[in-house]
Parts: C-alpha cells; sequence; structure tokens
C-alpha cells in the first residue's frame, strides 16, 4: 500500500517537439502529436483542499510550439454533481506519441495506466467518492485540512508503481478495462474555464517549460483558481465565484446545458485574454486592461443572472424534481449566497 500525498517520480525521458498533427483542446488549439516521449511525472506534494466540494486534477505534460511543459495539478470545483475527471494521457500510437485529453463524466474512464497519484494510480479513482449531492474525500490519498466533515479513510493497492507519463513501448503497457471503455462511451465534458485558464497560463510561463527546467518545474501544484499559481488577483476571484454561480445553475437545473457551455467558453475567452495581457506587460494588468476584463466578466454574469432566471428554466427544473418553481428558485438564493464569498464584485451593479 502506498500514500499518494508526496509523489516521486524515478524516470527522465529527453523530450523534443518534433510534431505536427492539431486537435481541439478546450477552446484552444494545440499540437497534440510529438514523436518523443514526453518526460518522466515530477516530484511534488499535494497542497491542502481549498474547501468542499474540490476535486483533485493532476498536473500532467502538454506540448506546445516550445516542446513539453508541465501544467500543475490544481484543486478545482467540478462543472456539476456526481461528475470525476478522468486525467488526459500520451499514448504511443502509429510510430508518434498522440495527447488523449481529460474529461469529466459520471465514472472515470481510461487514462492509460498512468500513475498520476493522489488517488489516481493508474486504473480509477480512490481519493474520494460522491455520496447523494456531496463529496466525501479518502483521507489516504487526499490532503484534507481541518474542518472538513465528509471524510473517510482507506488504503488501496496500487499495482503500478512506475512514474512514466505515457502509454506504449518504454511506458506504462495497459489496456481498458471493460469498466473504463464502458466509461469512456458515457457522455462527459471537456476542461472547465478554470482548468482552461490554469493550461494556457503554463504554456505562457517559459519556467514551466522542459528545456528551462529539465523535468523540475518551478511550479508543480496549486490549491485553487488563483492566478499566477498561487498569487491572489481580483480577476480570477471573479472567475471562481461565477463559475461557482455557473455549477450551481446547473445542479438546479436553471440552466440549460447550451447555456453553460456559451458562459464557459466566454470565461475561458476572458481566461485567455488576461494571460495575453499579463505575458506582454511583465505579469501584470494595467489599469485599462484591468477595466476592459472587468466588463467582460460583468457581461458574463448578468448572462449568468438571466439564465438562473428564465421562467422557462425554473419551471423544466421544478417539474424535473418534484418541486414547486419557488421552492427551486430559494434553494438556488441558499446555494447562490453560500457559494458566492464575494458577491458584489459578481453584481458590480446592483
Amino acid at each position: 500500500m502506498i500514500s499518494h500525498k508526496s509523489f516521486r517520480a524515478f524516470a527522465m525521458v529527453p523530450a523534443l517537439l518534433i510534431g505536427s498533427a492539431m486537435a481541439s483542446f478546450g477552446a484552444v488549439d494545440i499540437i497534440l502529436t510529438a514523436n518523443i516521449a514526453p518526460p518522466a511525472l515530477p516530484v511534488y506534494t499535494q497542497p491542502v483542499c481549498p474547501g468542499d466540494g474540490y476535486l483533485w486534477t493532476p498536473g500532467y505534460w502538454a506540448n506546445g510550439p516550445a516542446g513539453y511543459y508541465w501544467v500543475p495539478g490544481v484543486w478545482v470545483q467540478p462543472p456539476s454533481v456526481g461528475v470525476l475527471w478522468t486525467p488526459g494521457y500520451w499514448g504511443f500510437v502509429g510510430g508518434v506519441y498522440r495527447w488523449n485529453a481529460g474529461y469529466w463524466g459520471p465514472h472515470v474512464g481510461f487514462y492509460g495506466g498512468i500513475n498520476y497519484g493522489f488517488g489516481y494510480g493508474g486504473v480509477g479513482f480512490f481519493g474520494g467518492e460522491w455520496r447523494g449531492g456531496a463529496f466525501f474525500y479518502n483521507h489516504a490519498y487526499a490532503n484534507i485540512g481541518v474542518g472538513f466533515h465528509n471524510v473517510y479513510e482507506r488504503n488501496v493497492t496500487i499495482n503500478n508503481y512506475g512514474h512514466a507519463a505515457f502509454n506504449g513501448p518504454g511506458g506504462v503497457q495497459a489496456r481498458p478495462t471493460a469498466e473504463e471503455m464502458t466509461a469512456m462511451h458515457e457522455r462527459h465534458v471537456g476542461p472547465t474555464g478554470s482548468q482552461e485558464g490554469f493550461r494556457a497560463q503554463a504554456a505562457e510561463n517559459p519556467a514551466q517549460r522542459f528545456s528551462a527546467n529539465g523535468g523540475h518545474p518551478g511550479i508543480t501544484a496549486a490549491a485553487s483558481t488563483r492566478d499566477g499559481f498561487g498569487r491572489g488577483s481580483e480577476v480570477n476571484r471573479r472567475e471562481g465565484n461565477q463559475q461557482s454561480r455557473i455549477n450551481q445553475g446547473v445542479r438546479s437545473g436553471q440552466m440549460t446545458p447550451g447555456e453553460t457551455r456559451n458562459v464557459e467558453k466566454r470565461e475561458s475567452s476572458i481566461n485567455r485574454e488576461a494571460q495575453a495581457d499579463r505575458a506582454a506587460n511583465g505579469g501584470r494588468l494595467t489599469g485599462q486592461e484591468r477595466k476592459q476584463i472587468n466588463q467582460r466578466q460583468n457581461d458574463v454574469s448578468k448572462s449568468i443572472d438571466k439564465d438562473k432566471h428564465d421562467a422557462n428554466n425554473g419551471a423544466a427544473a421544478a417539474r424535473r424534481e418534484g418541486r414547486t418553481d419557488k421552492q427551486v428558485k430559494q434553494q438556488a438564493k441558499r446555494a447562490e449566497k453560500n457559494n458566492s464569498p464575494h458577491p458584489k464584485e459578481d453584481h458590480p451593479n446592483r
């Protein structure tokens, strides 16, 4: 048995980008094939979970025009209750290494047998589980601080102790189980706006590139959706608050899948704009840039508010749950109050 609160790598494989195929990752096109294997997974420790409802998404090596770069592991809020994260993985197919993107779904699918640690031992996920509408954390594999009530402890025997970052010859030799195949064909959604924001931020940070860090990135993990992998910012606080409001809207049925995709896409666009502005100004936003981004966030906030208070959506949610429209709205109001620590930021015109 092994605890994955601290995660260590044993081997290193040199990385050099020679690929050229393109594929979609969230809202951004990135190179998803390479002729050289990704580096081994680095040593890092999982940060303390920032609060109930956050799920761990492990760090991984992504690929871009400058080669491999490390995307830090991070605690994030899932897009809806009951879903789990299936990490992405590199697989050696047809003479090249191809990236298989991660996704959210009701069960964990195949992720190449890669031992990402922290509950992702190669098959399934044992860092926690959903029980009804609440997520319970397995303290044996999740770094949980004080104040958590939904905690249990269960050790699991891990057969894969290697730390290769890819599936195939020279890496992990694994094939999907019947259960993983079923999970792969279930309805699922891609990374949230906050996850895509972290990936974009890592891509723009030269220190995260393998060519600069030799497989030992300075930033390996982060506690939550905070700017600069730990530096708090108004832009990202608001993004986190609005993500909570979106999550609550999905759970209550007040936001349709189409409405959710629309606001998530706009949030991702705001993240990319903020990242590009910071990259051009030494990691900071100018007053004008902050004002412009704040206005875009105001617009998204109004859209979320409109979608969640649409009469047809509320009535449909009430019918599904066997409650009155008034009861659904009261529950949504309570949940939104609990999920928005800075309500004035998200409703600046009220």
